[in-house]
């Protein structure tokens, strides 16, 4: 055998090692680059997917929020439906005073009872500067009270007795002007004004049925100038189921109390010995005072076991 193959065939099958060596080494850095690029891929396809799933909760959780706040939206609509007065006839009728003879006999026999009750009255309003505060105290403290309006300022702020009678509370008259002078020219000038304040309460709540049968002469029913004219008002507003009252006990809101412990002695000193009480407060204006007081007036009164209630309970 020739030297020269023997020398050559060794280095033939080191080259071949070699290349087979660049080979696998080859197929090593490819197969590990395929497998990066795979694995990047799935890595990306997962953060998609991941991003896609939290786009997708987003999205669903927006639909939802939507969707709670279309039904909160409903709610709200039908709540407001609710007291939709030209829609729902029983809530007309349900805050629909009724005048019976029992109501009749009632109101006339109303300081003769020794149940410790406590209607809270108000005069003079509504007005955009207190009437509101009173109204959120007395929705706070869960009271209803009644409000003896005057139709000037029911004809100035309608929504404002429309938010007071919504709110369960009883609406009562107390002539349109106050001036004393016009309501009592004569007989029929009082109940000219009852009829007008009538009409502007009615316009307000959106109640044509709405008659309060209740009224309060300003300045009270009892004596001064104007008795004789009172007296057969008083008569006339009878004979067509009308009733009035004044008041049996006095804060002193209009009369010069100008401090809350002023207003709480005259609460204190008329509430004496004495078991139902009509109280007398005002929600004009320039009566930021009683709302201020208005608390302690509440918690004073059910300190001395009174509760609270208006004049639905006997109009009905």
């Amino acid at each position: 055998m020739r030297l020269d193959l023997i020398e050559v065939e060794p280095k033939r099958i080191k080259i071949k090692r070699i290349i087979a060596v660049l080979l696998i080494i080859l197929f090593i850095v490819i197969f590990s680059l395929l497998g990066m690029y795979c694995a990047k891929n799935y890595k990306v396809k997962i953060i998609a997917q991941k991003n896609k799933a939290l786009e997708n909760n987003v999205l669903s959780n927006e639909t939802e929020n939507e969707t709670s706040a279309n039904q909160e939206k409903s709610n709200v609509q039908n709540d407001t439906s609710i007291l939709d007065l030209d829609n729902r006839e029983h809530v007309k009728k349900t805050l629909l005073p009724v005048y019976s003879q029992n109501a009749k006999n009632a109101m006339k026999n109303i300081y003769k009872s020794d149940s410790k009750v406590a209607f809270l009255t108000f005069d003079d309003g509504p007005s955009q500067a207190v009437t509101p505060l009173i109204l959120d105290v007395l929705k706070e403290e869960n009271i209803k009270a009644t409000f003896f309006v005057l139709g000037s300022m029911v004809k100035k702020n309608p929504d404002i007795l429309k938010r007071a009678y919504l709110e369960g509370h009883y609406i009562a008259n107390h002539g349109y002007s106050h001036n004393y002078s016009k309501i009592y020219k004569s007989v029929d000038s009082v109940i000219q004004e009852f009829q007008k304040t009538e009409q502007c309460i009615q316009n307000a709540i959106n109640n044509p049925e709405y008659s309060s049968h209740l009224f309060r002469f300003p300045g009270g029913y009892s004596g001064g100038k104007y008795a004789s004219i009172k007296k057969a008002a008083g008569k006339k507003l009878n004979e067509n189921d009308i009733s009035y009252i004044d008041w049996n006990v006095l804060t002193g809101d209009a009369e010069g109390a100008n401090t809350k412990e002023k207003i709480l002695k005259n609460i204190k000193k008329y509430t004496k010995n004495k078991g139902t009480i009509v109280v007398l407060m005002h929600d004009a204006s320039s009566k930021i005072l009683t709302y201020e007081t208005l608390k302690d007036v509440i918690n004073y009164l059910r300190g001395e076991g009174y509760t609270f209630d208006n004049f639905y309970s006997i109009m009905q």
